[in-house]
Formats: structure tokens, C-alpha cells, sequence
């Protein structure tokens, strides 16, 4: 919400009810949560581009020694030896690790748009110019 710029009155004379002011700190929750949530998606699509570029360097590994060629392979905050194709397969598994995170993620941020759009309504419809949701 914003003040009004100098000058400028208050068309609307509504009065703001308990149940108005809690839609307000609702809609100010939701945007909050969107915003914390979008910065989560954004690191793990980070990861996925990532566990992409290393699935293929890794495929681009010579294959002079087919299985036994082990590659070090970060778990944590430690680098792991172990052989190429574990390393493939662990790569696959936090692919889709990732994939069903980011599909999480953005299911939600979707939820909240659709509150937030309602929230807008029921707001805009009360106060309408008198009251700024939009960034």
C-alpha cells in the first residue's frame, strides 16, 4: 500500500474492518511467500543446469576405461571417487530429485496467484484506488 501523493484525497470514505485488515496482511503473507518461493526456484533451476552440464561432460568422458574411470563426485560439502557409472546414475537421481522439487515449487507459487488474484478483487472491489497492491 502507498500514500497518497500530496493534493490527492481519499475518494473512498470505506471504513477498514478487522476482516478488511486481515485480507490486507493475508495478501502481504502471500506476496511474501511468492517471493521466498521464487527465489527457491530459481536456485534449483540453478541446479538443474548444473546436473545438466555435468551429465553431459561426463558422457563426453573418454571411455579408455570404460567402468573404472572414477570421477570425483561432490555429496555435501565432500568430494566422493567413485566410478563413472554410479556417478551417471547418481547424477539421474538428483535430476529428478530436482525436477519434482521445481514441479513442487511452481505448483505452489501457482496457488498463491490464484489467492492473491482473489484477495485483489475482494480489495480493489472495497477500496478501489484508495488502496495499491501491485509492485
Amino acid at each position: 500500500m502507498e500514500m497518497l501523493a500530496e493534493g490527492q484525497t481519499n475518494n473512498h470514505s470505506s471504513e477498514v474492518t478487522l476482516s478488511d485488515q486481515t485480507k490486507i496482511n493475508s495478501f502481504s503473507k502471500l506476496i511474501s511467500r511468492k517471493d521466498l518461493l521464487t527465489q527457491t526456484l530459481s536456485i534449483q533451476k540453478q541446479d538443474k543446469e548444473y546436473l545438466d552440464d555435468l551429465a553431459i561432460e561426463i558422457e563426453m568422458l573418454d571411455d579408455e576405461g570404460g567402468n573404472e574411470v572414477k570421477i570425483n563426485y561432490k555429496m555435501g560439502d565432500t568430494f566422493i571417487l567413485m566410478k563413472k557409472d554410479a556417478v551417471i546414475e547418481r547424477v539421474e537421481e538428483d535430476l529428478a530429485t530436482v525436477d519434482s522439487k521445481i514441479e513442487e515449487i511452481e505448483s505452489k507459487i501457482e496457488t498463491i496467484d490464484g489467492e492473491l488474484e482473489e484477495l485483489k478483487k475482494y480489495l480493489y472491489a472495497k477500496f478501489g484506488d484508495s488502496i495499491n497492491l501491485e509492485r
